[in-house]
């Protein structure tokens, strides 16, 4: 795939993500149309009274958040902090206590920011508001050069399993 180094943002086409009345944000990909390799970029923008993601933690990929427009709020487990344009959030690996969430406060208008992470993975996700983990991996297998996914959720206490039953 040939590809240039520079996109506008202007020129970026979005995909919409949501779930019921709290969840609703449209992404459009950077990174895979510039090139990159080891960090992943896109523009996120959430609507008015309107979360991305719930409340989550990452164990093998480091996240920042450049707030381009808008007003909100950054969750974490300990404290909730405003945001505004030209703030610079940084969430590091780590598990349940690293988790984080943004959430557009505003009554009107769009929370835009643009996403920058590492691409390690398989990676290992914790919602701590559900109880939650899960584990994605993506790759691409060399005879088709198609992207694959794996994605596996499940709750908590599912992980009880002994390493040896069933074997």
């Amino acid at each position: 795939m040939d590809t240039t180094p520079i996109i506008n943002i202007d020129d970026l086409s979005y995909d919409s993500y949501g779930h019921g009345d709290q969840f609703a944000c449209k992404m459009g990909e950077i990174a895979q149309h510039i090139g990159a390799r080891q960090l992943g970029y896109n523009l996120t923008v959430i609507p008015a009274g309107k979360r991305a993601f719930p409340l989550h933690s990452h164990h093998v990929n480091e996240e920042m958040f450049f707030i381009l427009e808008g007003q909100g709020e950054l969750r974490t487990p300990q404290h909730s902090y405003p945001l505004r344009a030209g703030d610079v959030v940084a969430c590091p690996t780590g598990g349940p206590e690293t988790a984080h969430q943004i959430i557009n406060t505003m009554a009107q208008g769009d929370l835009k920011f643009l996403a920058v992470s590492t691409t390690r993975f398989p990676d290992i996700c914790e919602y701590p508001d559900s109880g939650k983990f899960g584990v994605r991996h993506y790759w691409t297998p060399t005879d088709s050069g198609e992207e694959k996914t794996l994605r596996f959720i499940v709750k908590r206490q599912a992980t009880d399993e002994d390493y040896w039953d069933g074997e």
